[in-house]
């Protein structure tokens, strides 16, 4: 079943234009990965998808639902999670109360998360609940983001950047909560640098190159397609 589509997308900051008549489809729970360069759309594909762009057009549609154009608290509300590169904590808020904020009621059709169940992905977030948020780590904030999101139960969360900056143990135990959320039955979508990361984490791969899809197939495609990779994940 097809839970997200995104079909001749634009998107533009100011006279600059970002994404070319973007097009792809993620399955319900699926592990899908942008993988690109630094510049290449992948942060905007997922700003876009969100309703964060300030301009785009084109066609998004989540479990049958068109969602381009509308606002991102709607587009939220409908199931969609997103977890910004930049984590976007409650600084001066403990743990348990960045948690609080994000809870919404369970969602038909999403797996149902609690305080107790996101302590069970992120064990450490526990030990640290009563710490305040800004004083995590860099690692510790990643976790409480995603934790914070899957309080809002949705049926799609967005990733970006999950595994940058971050120390290679924090960077495994992404790696295995994403291999959770897929148990769970959580479809996630991730834009990701780190290509050995991806490969372990996602089912398939979405190459982005100066806006436009490049490659779209499954990580072990991708692994076999050394000319594919030289050309547009390379440095």
């Amino acid at each position: 079943m097809t839970l997200l589509e995104v079909r001749a997308l634009n998107s533009f900051y100011g006279r600059a234009q970002i994404l070319f008549d973007m097009a792809f489809a993620v399955r319900q729970g699926e592990v899908v990965a942008l993988l690109g360069r630094n510049g290449a759309g992948k942060s905007t594909t997922l700003r876009s998808v969100m309703g964060l762009m300030p301009r785009m057009d084109g066609r998004i549609v989540l479990d049958g639902y068109p969602i381009a154009g509308l606002p991102a608290y709607r587009i939220a509300r409908l199931g969609l999670g997103y977890v910004p590169e930049d984590r976007r904590i409650f600084s001066e808020l403990t743990v348990r109360e960045n948690l609080a904020v994000g809870r919404q009621p369970p969602r038909p059709g999403a797996p149902a998360w609690d305080e107790a169940r996101v302590y069970g992905l992120f064990p450490h977030l526990e030990v640290l609940r009563q710490r305040v948020a800004g004083r995590l780590s860099g690692g510790e904030q990643q976790m409480l983001t995603i934790a914070r999101t899957l309080m809002g139960n949705p049926r799609l969360i967005l990733l970006d950047e999950p595994s940058e900056g971050l120390a290679p143990v924090i960077v495994e135990q992404m790696g295995r909560a994403i291999d959770t959320l897929k148990r769970e039955g959580l479809t996630v979508v991730l834009s990701e640098q780190n290509l050995r990361f991806a490969m372990w984490a996602c089912d398939r791969a979405l190459i982005i190159e100066k806006g436009r899809i490049r490659f779209d197939g499954t990580m072990a495609a991708l692994a076999a397609d050394e000319a594919t990779r030289q050309a547009y994940l390379t440095v």
